[in-house]
Protein backbone atom coordinates (compact mmCIF):
# COMPACT_ATOMS: atom_id res chain seq x y z
CA UNK A 1 0.00 0.00 0.00
CA UNK A 2 0.74 3.45 -0.72
CA UNK A 3 1.76 6.17 1.58
CA UNK A 4 -1.76 7.57 0.27
CA UNK A 5 -3.93 5.02 0.16
CA UNK A 6 -2.81 4.39 4.48
CA UNK A 7 -3.77 7.64 4.88
CA UNK A 8 -7.36 7.44 3.49
CA UNK A 9 -7.52 4.10 5.21
CA UNK A 10 -6.87 5.53 8.44
CA UNK A 11 -9.22 8.91 7.78
CA UNK A 12 -11.96 6.33 6.54
CA UNK A 13 -11.49 3.97 9.76
CA UNK A 14 -11.33 6.89 12.25
CA UNK A 15 -14.31 8.40 10.55
CA UNK A 16 -16.31 5.01 10.47
CA UNK A 17 -15.64 4.20 14.49
CA UNK A 18 -16.82 7.57 15.37
CA UNK A 19 -19.84 7.21 13.36
CA UNK A 20 -21.00 3.72 15.15
CA UNK A 21 -19.49 4.73 18.66
CA UNK A 22 -21.53 7.68 18.27
CA UNK A 23 -24.59 6.53 16.73
CA UNK A 24 -24.72 2.46 17.45
CA UNK A 25 -24.30 1.77 14.04
CA UNK A 26 -22.67 3.28 10.70
CA UNK A 27 -19.48 1.62 10.07
CA UNK A 28 -19.63 -0.43 7.24
CA UNK A 29 -22.68 2.29 5.46
CA UNK A 30 -19.51 5.16 5.97
CA UNK A 31 -16.46 3.25 5.13
CA UNK A 32 -17.84 1.57 2.49
CA UNK A 33 -18.11 4.92 0.39
CA UNK A 34 -14.17 4.51 0.11
CA UNK A 35 -12.80 1.20 0.45
CA UNK A 36 -13.77 -0.20 -2.81
CA UNK A 37 -11.69 2.57 -4.41
CA UNK A 38 -8.85 1.57 -2.01
CA UNK A 39 -8.72 -2.10 -1.97
CA UNK A 40 -8.22 -4.31 -5.68
CA UNK A 41 -10.96 -5.59 -5.53
CA UNK A 42 -14.47 -5.93 -4.13
CA UNK A 43 -14.71 -8.87 -1.85
CA UNK A 44 -11.42 -7.59 -0.41
CA UNK A 45 -13.11 -4.54 0.55
CA UNK A 46 -16.21 -6.21 2.10
CA UNK A 47 -13.68 -8.25 4.06
CA UNK A 48 -11.63 -5.80 6.05
CA UNK A 49 -14.76 -3.75 6.54
CA UNK A 50 -16.10 -6.62 8.86
CA UNK A 51 -12.98 -7.23 10.37
CA UNK A 52 -12.60 -3.45 11.31
CA UNK A 53 -16.01 -3.06 12.53
CA UNK A 54 -15.98 -6.64 14.62
CA UNK A 55 -12.48 -5.48 16.17
CA UNK A 56 -14.54 -1.74 17.17
CA UNK A 57 -17.47 -3.95 18.19
CA UNK A 58 -15.16 -6.29 20.18
CA UNK A 59 -14.14 -2.93 22.90
CA UNK A 60 -18.09 -1.81 23.33
CA UNK A 61 -19.38 -5.59 24.00
CA UNK A 62 -16.46 -5.57 26.65
CA UNK A 63 -17.57 -2.49 28.29
CA UNK A 64 -21.17 -3.86 28.17
CA UNK A 65 -21.73 -7.05 27.33
CA UNK A 66 -24.06 -7.43 31.32
CA UNK A 67 -27.32 -5.32 28.85
CA UNK A 68 -27.25 -8.52 26.49
CA UNK A 69 -30.20 -10.18 26.43
CA UNK A 70 -29.38 -13.69 24.44
CA UNK A 71 -33.33 -14.16 24.02
CA UNK A 72 -33.35 -10.73 21.55
CA UNK A 73 -30.59 -11.62 19.85
CA UNK A 74 -30.14 -15.54 18.34
CA UNK A 75 -33.52 -15.65 16.88
CA UNK A 76 -32.64 -12.65 14.50
CA UNK A 77 -28.89 -13.77 14.06
CA UNK A 78 -29.82 -17.29 13.03
CA UNK A 79 -31.44 -15.69 10.35
CA UNK A 80 -28.42 -13.57 9.91
CA UNK A 81 -25.68 -16.63 9.18
CA UNK A 82 -27.98 -18.38 6.30
CA UNK A 83 -28.75 -14.92 4.10
CA UNK A 84 -25.13 -13.71 4.39
CA UNK A 85 -23.34 -17.31 3.45
CA UNK A 86 -25.99 -17.35 0.67
CA UNK A 87 -24.84 -13.79 -0.42
CA UNK A 88 -21.19 -14.55 0.10
CA UNK A 89 -21.63 -17.24 -2.52
CA UNK A 90 -23.22 -14.98 -5.16
CA UNK A 91 -20.73 -12.47 -4.29
CA UNK A 92 -18.27 -13.94 -6.59
CA UNK A 93 -20.38 -14.15 -9.89
CA UNK A 94 -21.45 -10.63 -9.73
CA UNK A 95 -19.31 -8.16 -12.19
CA UNK A 96 -17.16 -5.62 -10.70
CA UNK A 97 -18.86 -3.01 -12.63
CA UNK A 98 -22.51 -4.27 -11.95
CA UNK A 99 -21.85 -4.11 -8.25
CA UNK A 100 -20.50 -0.96 -8.07
CA UNK A 101 -23.82 0.05 -9.88
CA UNK A 102 -25.95 -1.91 -6.95
CA UNK A 103 -23.71 -0.68 -4.37
CA UNK A 104 -24.60 2.57 -5.55
CA UNK A 105 -28.03 2.47 -5.51
CA UNK A 106 -28.67 1.00 -2.15
CA UNK A 107 -26.41 3.94 -0.50
CA UNK A 108 -29.41 6.27 -2.28
CA UNK A 109 -31.85 4.34 -1.12
CA UNK A 110 -31.26 4.03 2.39
CA UNK A 111 -30.13 7.80 2.45
CA UNK A 112 -33.96 8.19 1.18
CA UNK A 113 -34.87 5.70 3.73
CA UNK A 114 -32.98 7.13 7.02
CA UNK A 115 -33.91 11.21 5.87
CA UNK A 116 -37.94 10.50 5.42
CA UNK A 117 -38.81 7.09 6.05
CA UNK A 118 -36.95 5.95 9.16
CA UNK A 119 -38.79 7.69 12.34
CA UNK A 120 -42.07 6.91 10.79
CA UNK A 121 -41.77 3.10 10.85
CA UNK A 122 -41.73 0.66 14.15
CA UNK A 123 -41.80 -3.03 14.64
CA UNK A 124 -43.05 -5.22 17.31
CA UNK A 125 -40.27 -7.90 18.32
CA UNK A 126 -41.80 -10.70 17.20
CA UNK A 127 -40.22 -13.98 15.65
CA UNK A 128 -41.42 -13.69 12.01
CA UNK A 129 -40.22 -10.26 12.26
CA UNK A 130 -36.44 -11.22 13.09
CA UNK A 131 -36.61 -13.61 10.53
CA UNK A 132 -37.33 -11.36 8.12
CA UNK A 133 -35.15 -8.69 9.05
CA UNK A 134 -32.26 -11.07 10.03
CA UNK A 135 -32.65 -12.28 6.30
CA UNK A 136 -31.91 -8.97 4.60
CA UNK A 137 -29.96 -7.83 7.08
CA UNK A 138 -27.69 -11.10 5.89
CA UNK A 139 -28.09 -9.93 2.54
CA UNK A 140 -26.53 -6.32 2.88
CA UNK A 141 -23.78 -7.70 5.05
CA UNK A 142 -22.78 -10.82 2.82
CA UNK A 143 -23.17 -8.22 -0.61
CA UNK A 144 -21.75 -4.96 0.85
CA UNK A 145 -20.94 -5.48 4.79
CA UNK A 146 -23.65 -2.93 5.42
CA UNK A 147 -26.03 -5.23 7.65
CA UNK A 148 -27.08 -2.37 10.39
CA UNK A 149 -30.34 -0.73 9.12
CA UNK A 150 -32.63 -3.64 8.93
CA UNK A 151 -31.20 -4.73 12.15
CA UNK A 152 -31.67 -2.02 13.95
CA UNK A 153 -35.00 -1.59 13.07
CA UNK A 154 -36.11 -4.58 15.36
CA UNK A 155 -33.19 -3.81 17.91
CA UNK A 156 -35.42 -0.46 18.65
CA UNK A 157 -37.99 -1.70 18.94
CA UNK A 158 -37.04 -4.57 21.61
CA UNK A 159 -34.43 -2.89 23.90
CA UNK A 160 -35.88 -0.86 26.99
CA UNK A 161 -33.01 1.52 27.37
CA UNK A 162 -29.91 2.63 25.19
CA UNK A 163 -27.47 0.77 27.20
CA UNK A 164 -29.26 -2.43 25.90
CA UNK A 165 -29.66 -1.21 22.61
CA UNK A 166 -26.09 -0.30 22.44
CA UNK A 167 -24.91 -3.40 23.85
CA UNK A 168 -27.02 -6.26 21.92
CA UNK A 169 -26.44 -3.99 18.53
CA UNK A 170 -22.55 -4.43 19.27
CA UNK A 171 -23.06 -8.15 19.79
CA UNK A 172 -24.84 -8.47 16.73
CA UNK A 173 -22.28 -7.34 14.35
CA UNK A 174 -19.58 -8.79 16.24
CA UNK A 175 -20.62 -11.94 16.31
CA UNK A 176 -22.08 -11.32 12.18
CA UNK A 177 -18.57 -10.59 11.44
CA UNK A 178 -16.73 -13.33 13.01
CA UNK A 179 -19.23 -15.41 10.84
CA UNK A 180 -18.65 -13.77 8.06
CA UNK A 181 -15.00 -13.24 7.73
CA UNK A 182 -14.81 -17.05 7.97
CA UNK A 183 -16.90 -17.53 4.99
CA UNK A 184 -14.60 -14.86 3.41
CA UNK A 185 -11.50 -16.87 4.22
CA UNK A 186 -12.83 -19.81 2.84
CA UNK A 187 -13.55 -17.64 -0.30
CA UNK A 188 -10.08 -16.75 -0.40
CA UNK A 189 -11.04 -13.01 0.14
CA UNK A 190 -8.85 -12.78 3.09
CA UNK A 191 -5.51 -11.38 1.03
CA UNK A 192 -2.34 -10.25 2.55
CA UNK A 193 -3.33 -6.84 1.14
CA UNK A 194 -6.92 -7.22 3.57
CA UNK A 195 -4.27 -8.14 6.28
CA UNK A 196 -2.10 -5.04 5.90
CA UNK A 197 -5.02 -2.58 5.56
CA UNK A 198 -6.39 -4.33 9.00
CA UNK A 199 -3.46 -3.33 10.45
CA UNK A 200 -3.26 0.29 9.53
CA UNK A 201 -6.88 0.65 9.52
CA UNK A 202 -6.56 -0.65 13.14
CA UNK A 203 -5.16 2.79 14.40
CA UNK A 204 -8.03 4.59 13.43
CA UNK A 205 -10.35 2.14 15.27
CA UNK A 206 -8.73 2.53 18.40
CA UNK A 207 -8.42 6.74 17.85
CA UNK A 208 -11.98 7.10 16.54
CA UNK A 209 -13.65 4.82 19.53
CA UNK A 210 -11.88 7.05 21.85
CA UNK A 211 -13.03 10.32 19.86
CA UNK A 212 -16.61 9.18 19.39
CA UNK A 213 -16.84 8.58 23.26
CA UNK A 214 -16.27 12.47 23.84
CA UNK A 215 -18.45 13.47 20.72
CA UNK A 216 -21.41 11.54 22.17
CA UNK A 217 -21.50 13.80 25.52
CA UNK A 218 -21.49 16.99 23.14
CA UNK A 219 -22.93 16.35 19.92
CA UNK A 220 -26.53 15.55 18.51
CA UNK A 221 -26.44 12.13 17.46
CA UNK A 222 -29.17 13.35 15.04
CA UNK A 223 -27.15 15.94 13.39
CA UNK A 224 -24.34 13.56 13.38
CA UNK A 225 -26.54 10.76 11.55
CA UNK A 226 -27.65 13.23 9.04
CA UNK A 227 -24.40 14.04 7.66
CA UNK A 228 -24.05 10.50 7.17
CA UNK A 229 -26.70 10.04 5.27
CA UNK A 230 -26.13 12.86 3.05
CA UNK A 231 -22.04 11.63 3.02
CA UNK A 232 -24.25 8.35 1.59
CA UNK A 233 -26.26 9.66 -1.20
CA UNK A 234 -23.38 11.72 -2.68
CA UNK A 235 -21.02 8.32 -2.61
CA UNK A 236 -23.53 6.37 -4.18
CA UNK A 237 -24.00 8.58 -7.09
CA UNK A 238 -20.42 8.58 -7.55
CA UNK A 239 -20.04 4.82 -7.55
CA UNK A 240 -22.86 4.59 -10.32
CA UNK A 241 -21.25 7.46 -12.31
CA UNK A 242 -17.70 5.95 -12.01
CA UNK A 243 -19.35 2.50 -12.92
CA UNK A 244 -20.74 3.74 -16.11
CA UNK A 245 -18.19 5.43 -17.43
Amino acid sequence: MGVETIILLLIASTIASIVQRVSGFGFGIFIMTMLPYIMPTYPEATALSAILAGTLSVMVVVQLWRYINLKHLLPILTAFFVSSWLAIQFLQYIDEKMMQIIFGAVLIILSIYFFVISDRVHVKPYIWVQAILGSVSGVMGGLFNMQGPPAILYFVASEKDKEHYLAITQAYFLVGNMFMTVVRYFKGYLTETVGWGYLYGLAGVFIGFFIGMEIFKRVSTHLLRKLVYGFMAVSGIYSIVMALT
